[in-house]
């Protein structure tokens, strides 16, 4: 997947459409990043996304993921 779609794998093949609007997006990501996930590639892996394309879409309108504060800014 590029910087398009982004989808998230469930369990039994099911997939969830993320949101397309950029601050909608960056919600969902930023707060599951607080509750569940210790690093955008562990919230990555587990729910099958490209890294690469969400840090791609999320830097198209601006962001940038911090590592350090496992959140995008």
């Amino acid at each position: 997947m590029g910087c398009g779609t982004l989808f998230i794998k469930r369990q039994y093949d099911i997939h969830m459409e993320l949101p397309q609007d950029p601050m909608m997006l960056l919600s969902v990501i930023n707060m599951k990043l607080r509750d569940n996930y210790s690093s955008l590639s562990q919230l990555c892996d587990d729910m099958d996304i490209e890294e690469a394309g969400l840090k791609a879409r999320l830097a198209s309108a601006g962001f940038e993921y911090s590592p350090e504060n496992n959140r995008f800014w």
